[in-house]
């Protein structure tokens, strides 16, 4: 199930700002693995930069499970769903893009990969998520 992202002019502000956010994956044990992150949404999906092999990656690939949280002041939003591990050079190249945008180019990385996370829920402040 993918949620409808229905966010205000608000929400689409909160989630284009230059905020750092944090990706939550479930670690091996069951406990949660928290990583701050910079993320972009676009078309639906949310798109996180990294190396490959990092602990986030072996926790998506054993367990898609994921949330990505931002907060700033008195406002937050959470979209949770299921990821995969985008290796495609193209798919990568368009989370780059992405990325430069809302925050800075990102340094070469020979190793990136990108996390793409299908929002199945979504929760915020007042005023970011039309209900």
């Amino acid at each position: 199930m993918t949620a409808r992202l229905a966010l205000t002019d608000a929400g689409r502000a909160f989630v284009t700002d230059r905020h750092l956010a944090t990706l939550s994956t479930i670690a091996p044990g069951g406990l949660l693995h928290v990583v701050a992150v910079g993320f972009t949404l676009s078309d639906g999906v949310v798109r996180v930069i990294t190396s490959d092999g990092t602990q986030k990656v072996r926790n998506i690939e054993r367990d898609g499970r994921a949330t990505v949280a931002q907060v700033s002041g008195p406002q937050w939003m959470s979209l949770a769903g299921r990821a995969v591990i985008a290796r495609d050079p193209d798919e990568i190249a368009h989370a780059v893009e992405l990325y430069a945008q809302r925050y800075r180019p990102p340094r070469e990385n020979p190793r990136r990969v990108a996390i793409l996370l299908t929002p199945e829920r979504a929760l915020g402040s007042a005023g970011l998520i039309d209900r």
